[in-house]
């Protein structure tokens, strides 16, 4: 257990009506629903005045003191990297509406970190964020993922959820998928490992194409809708750099495939990417994205921003191309973002982060690397969760 913070102590100077209202108000900042003050009286004068003592960390450890009791293990912080796809080729339409493609996924080092812990409550998750924009209701794929467990397994348990959000929203980086895949080892992980981590990655493509990805090793060929995931060794020195470049605008992945003409996409045969990606590295030839066409119709000035970098990069990168259904441009072979995105004024709200590739050990997830923080500006307006 973390060492207690000191008590808050603050001093008010009061009239009796005031104070009976100050502590009964369900809205009064000073009675928060897990807390009960000590309050002690001392009269100055004709004026009375109150000193508030309370200790929020003795009560909250307390409550986890007690779940503790009941459980080996209640608590847990793990990472939540998002992916890049080094190549994406959509390969056909389904009868469901859906889209086949066939993609090289490989985990990055960007990610978001959430905290589990086993919550008092048998009838509701609580999810909090450090942003907003993001939900933390029935529409968050955290939520998603823990309802789904408790249908699989027939689990009673319920969790409190801390979100801390790096991975931009609407960048084809997959975080919310992420999100979701690290809900599912962690609650497996709070209920004792009931189910294996196949059956985990089977049952998350119920709620999302991307999601059984992450239960792969870190890198891996999908095809279907993604969701038929085999697993390969990673094709890329782990320690290759990259830089992450995604305007302010979004990419609406529905937008994006109303816009995608089958006739209009590449006619490689991805095996044939799959291979000289293994056998010769990164390379422009290679990194194929049949939803770049469509994504730049939406959103126009996101081809321009690619021009312009592999125009400024002067050879720097391998190989320049749009993650995902976008908006993030990735450049890999260097962390450096070209200097006219520090220049130029339409480029100040950019959000930018140096990467690199990474896998996970079997059994474990994926660790939280030790330069894990996004380069961004001082400006939070880098960051765009609406």
């Amino acid at each position: 257990m973390a060492t207690a913070s000191p008590p808050f102590i603050s001093t008010f100077n009061f009239t009796p009506s005031s104070f009976k209202t100050s502590l009964a108000s369900p809205s009064s900042s000073f009675t928060p629903k897990l807390l009960r003050p000590l309050v002690s009286f001392s009269v100055k004068a004709s004026r009375k005045q109150v000193e508030i003592v309370f200790d929020p960390d003795e009560r909250l450890n307390k409550i986890g003191d007690d779940v503790d009791k009941e459980a080996p293990l209640s608590r847990l912080k793990l990472f939540s990297p998002c992916k890049i796809n080094v190549f994406l080729r959509i390969t056909g339409k389904r009868e469901d509406g859906f889209h086949d493609l066939a993609s090289l996924f490989h985990v990055i080092s960007l990610g978001d970190t959430i905290k589990f812990s086993l919550s008092p409550s048998k009838s509701k998750d609580r999810l909090s964020t450090n942003v907003q924009g993001v939900p933390v209701d029935g529409r968050n794929l955290i939520i998603k993922a823990l309802n789904l467990y408790r249908k699989k397994t027939g689990s009673d348990r319920f969790f409190w959820i801390h979100l801390d959000k790096n991975v931009p929203t609407g960048a084809g980086l997959g975080g919310g998928s992420s999100n979701a895949a690290t809900a599912l080892w962690a609650a497996n992980q709070l209920n004792g490992c009931v189910a294996t981590e196949k059956e985990l990655q089977d049952w998350s493509s119920e709620i999302g194409s991307d999601i059984p990805f992450f239960f792969s090793h870190g890198a891996a060929y999908c095809t279907g809708r993604g969701e038929i995931v085999q697993d390969l060794p990673p094709p890329f020195p782990l320690d290759l750099p990259m830089v992450l470049i995604k305007p302010r605008e979004a990419c609406s992945t529905v937008e994006v495939y109303k816009r995608l003409c089958l006739d209009q996409t590449s006619n490689i045969n991805p095996l044939t990417l799959l291979e000289n990606v293994t056998s010769n590295g990164v390379s422009q030839s290679i990194c194929v994205n049949d939803l770049e066409l469509p994504a730049f119709q939406v959103l126009p000035s996101l081809k321009r921003l690619k021009q312009r970098i592999i125009a400024s990069g002067r050879g720097e990168y391998n190989a320049v191309f749009m993650s995902g259904s976008g908006s993030t441009i990735v450049g890999i072979g260097s962390p450096d973002p070209p200097q006219f995105l520090y220049d130029d004024e339409e480029y100040k709200n950019v959000f930018l982060s140096e990467a690199n590739f990474m896998t996970r050990e079997a059994n474990e997830w994926y660790k939280e690397p030790a330069s894990a923080t996004a380069a961004t500006s001082s400006s939070e307006s880098r960051l765009d969760f609406q």
